[in-house]
């Protein structure tokens, strides 16, 4: 009797073993804000030892990455955080969606119909559950989660949600110390509440924690600030504030890590790490943040990528990028470019979408890339695109190993005209070759114009 009953109960757990592994997986992505590539303790690159930090501690992250796959030439959708957002959600490049004042005309959610991550899951399954807390950040419309595919959010949040500056000239000079910093506590008891509940009623789900860390102002708790204060400082990292609330936003990610854990799916469900743009390239800000690297006599916090946040060479938008999954080798890199607003296709092929994509999504599919880190991403298009409105209008175009950014206008102390780069040999983008090579700038330059004039490209984002 006894060993039929452990026969039994070896069949049903075998049995509810091959139900979970054929179950559909669940989803979370964690959103960081102007989070830069070398701000990881962990290298974002196993052969770059640049491309990690020697001052800032993220022990959460670094168990990601040793549990999953990272892309060392992971690339945030724009420079900035509101196109980025729009990408990753819609699966489709900043040239797309067009600027902020056009967001409405082009995705009134009512009208237009868009697929967005939420969406394309309840399609495939009508039980996903959708949630969105934190920074939402969509600037123009009465839109919120809600109205593309979210059964649960913060509402419409912006960076004021996560700050507590009284005057914004201020938020690049203070540090405040406080017991609550950018509410990422918070943001963690909601997320991991929602998997839980989602884990009980037995409700596949997709879970968008879109943190306001590490956006200044600079929020840190004072034993994390007291812990970086007596620390040495490192290479290019130095400022116990910002390392204080990179390290209070790390133990959100890991307390998300936990409860995955303990309600018992980590066998069922991808976790993706991406930040919305690069970091700052230096704190303050340079008021000249375009030029070459060491312009300023030092290096700067993202080195030895050129830029940060809002302009368009690597400091700006290749972020950390990792993914830990069912069936992911642990402790895995590939070296293959992907992008934010590949991770729709990506989410669908791993959840069973059916269905073709929309010919309006720009991303591909990495899933090919999850065995051995090798392969390519299929796109409707060869290549990828950014591109920057407003202070800096200029685009990008990324082709195999080379760049080329196209700059449509004289910005102070930066003149109109292209730049090419070799990224397998400069990665700092130091030595333009576009003269040298004539014949792959204009291989890429005509590229570039024919994906902005397939896709209607407003270009300066003034209406006519």
């Amino acid at each position: 009797m006894i060993r039929l009953t452990s026969v039994c109960a070896f069949i049903f757990f075998g049995l509810f073993k091959l139900a979970a592994l054929n179950a559909v997986p669940n989803f979370i992505l964690i959103l960081t804000d102007d989070h830069g590539w070398t701000s990881t303790s962990s290298l974002m690159d196993k052969n770059n030892l640049l491309s990690g930090s020697d001052y800032h501690e993220t022990p959460n992250i670094d168990r990601l990455a040793k549990s999953g796959m990272r892309f060392s030439q992971g690339y945030s959708p724009a420079a900035i955080c509101t196109p980025s957002r729009r990408s990753i959600l819609f699966g489709q490049t900043h040239f797309r969606m067009g600027p902020d004042d056009q967001f409405d005309q082009r995705y009134h959610p009512y009208e237009k119909g868009f697929l967005t991550i939420p969406l394309m899951l309840k399609q495939i399954d009508a039980r996903y559950s959708a949630a969105h807390f934190g920074k939402w950040h969509q600037k123009t419309g009465d839109y919120s989660p809600e109205d593309f595919g979210f059964d649960q959010s913060d509402g419409r949040t912006s960076n004021g949600d996560g700050s507590i500056w009284e005057y914004k000239e201020d938020k690049w000079k203070k540090t405040f110390l406080v017991d609550a910093p950018k509410n990422i506590d918070r943001l963690t008891g909601r997320g991991a509440s929602f998997i839980r509940r989602n884990v009980e009623t037995g409700n596949p789900f997709y879970l968008q924690i879109s943190h306001y860390a590490t956006h200044v102002d600079i929020q840190t708790k004072p034993e994390s600030y007291n812990h970086f204060s007596g620390k040495p400082r490192g290479r290019t990292h130095d400022h116990p504030g910002y390392a204080g609330m990179l390290a209070d936003l790390d133990t959100g990610i890991g307390q998300i890590l936990d409860q995955v854990e303990r309600s018992g799916i980590a066998d069922n469900t991808y976790i993706l790490i991406m930040a919305d743009n690069g970091g700052a390239e230096f704190i303050p800000p340079a008021s000249n943040k375009l030029a070459p690297a060491g312009t300023n006599g030092r290096h700067s916090r993202n080195h030895p990528l050129r830029g940060g946040k809002w302009v368009l060479y690597e400091g700006g938008i290749r972020v950390p990028f990792i993914m830990s999954g069912p069936s992911i080798p642990a402790n895995s890199q590939s070296d293959v470019p992907v992008v934010g607003y590949d991770i729709l296709p990506t989410i669908a092929e791993l959840a069973g979408y059916s269905k073709p994509l929309p010919d309006y999504v720009d991303g591909g599919s990495f899933t090919n890339l999850l065995d051995d880190g090798r392969g390519q991403v299929e796109r409707s298009t060869d290549g990828m695109y950014f591109h920057r409105y407003a202070s800096y209008l200029h685009s990008a175009i990324r082709l195999g190993d080379y760049k080329l950014l196209k700059f449509w206008k004289d910005h102070p102390n930066h003149k109109a005209g292209i730049e090419l780069y070799d990224l397998s040999k400069d990665l700092e983008e130091t030595q333009d070759l576009a003269r040298s090579m004539p014949g792959k700038a204009k291989e890429l330059e005509e590229a570039l114009m024919d994906y902005i004039k397939r896709v209607d490209g407003n270009i300066t984002g003034e209406l006519e």
